[in-house]
């Protein structure tokens, strides 16, 4: 298993490196856009469509994201994207995880076919507005999900005694969402501090804000890179899988490797306004 997902890791960093670093937007916005299309797919096996349900899904998302190009790249064109899909987040996102509905029968599975759209494509707007600002920025958007996502392993592997949401993911603790906050913390305040490959999330958002505010910021999308994390696992739960699919051998899916990216990436867009 090791083995597979190193092999699988070096692949993945091969094509979106280069892609990431180099390449021009529009290169890098068609890779993500075949990222997200995959996403789509998943969401609808893990909302239980089936036959080809969740190919056709994945198409409706592709031409909606096609489409919503015309609104052009930015982060003003793409606002009302964004403020829809972080009302999503924000609100049916923890009610959600407190209230656990099904989520793949009635009204719910209807809501989150239509939510699921406005998600994608606000995550793809999200992430070529954030590629426009610099490579850079849209690392140091990626880095601070990642460096909340390794925190929390790491601490709560070594301090985790109180469980987060044992229904849900019975690995996750407070001590390691903590641990997770607390390393995004000291890497912003470094980066802010050296002025290092500025213009990035963390410089932006003290630029904007001021030290208290993106403090709050940045506490903000911790959280709720552990929303989106646990709004998938339950997902995963409820239709009996371990991951949202076997794209990725030795990592799972696509979702289940963005998707606490899905609710961070339009917040910050927001908080950057």
């Amino acid at each position: 298993m090791l083995k597979t997902r190193v092999i699988t890791a070096i692949i993945l960093l091969a094509v979106f490196l280069p892609v990431t670093l180099f390449a021009p937007v529009g290169a890098f916005g068609a890779l993500i856009a075949f990222v997200v299309v995959f996403a789509a797919w998943e969401w609808a096996r893990l909302l239980k469509l089936g036959g080809a349900g969740p190919v056709i899904y994945a198409l409706v998302t592709a031409v909606a994201l096609v489409a919503s190009t015309r609104l052009g790249a930015g982060i003003e064109q793409a606002r009302p994207l964004f403020q829809a899909a972080a009302i999503f987040w924000v609100i049916a996102g923890p009610f959600v995880l407190l209230r656990k509905p099904t989520l793949s029968q009635g009204a719910w599975r209807s809501f989150l076919f239509l939510a699921g759209i406005v998600i994608f494509v606000a995550c793809w707007h999200a992430l070529v507005a954030a590629r426009m600002l610099g490579v850079p920025f849209v690392l140091s958007l990626l880095l601070l999900v990642w460096l909340a996502d390794i925190g929390a392993y790491f601490s709560g592997k070594a301090f985790g005694k109180h469980k987060l949401a044992p229904a849900i993911s019975p690995g996750k603790t407070w001590e390691g969402a903590i641990g997770g906050w607390l390393v995004v913390m000291i890497v912003a305040a470094a980066a802010v501090f050296l002025h290092a490959f500025e213009p990035t999330l963390y410089s932006a958002l003290l630029a904007h804000w001021g030290a208290v505010r993106t403090l709050l910021a940045l506490t903000l999308l911790v959280a709720f890179s552990v929303v989106g994390d646990l709004f998938e696992s339950m997902m995963k739960r409820q239709a009996g899988v371990k991951d949202s699919s076997g794209l990725l051998p030795g990592h799972g899916g696509v979702l289940d490797r963005i998707d606490a990216l899905l609710p961070v990436l339009p917040l910050a867009m927001l908080l950057l306004g």
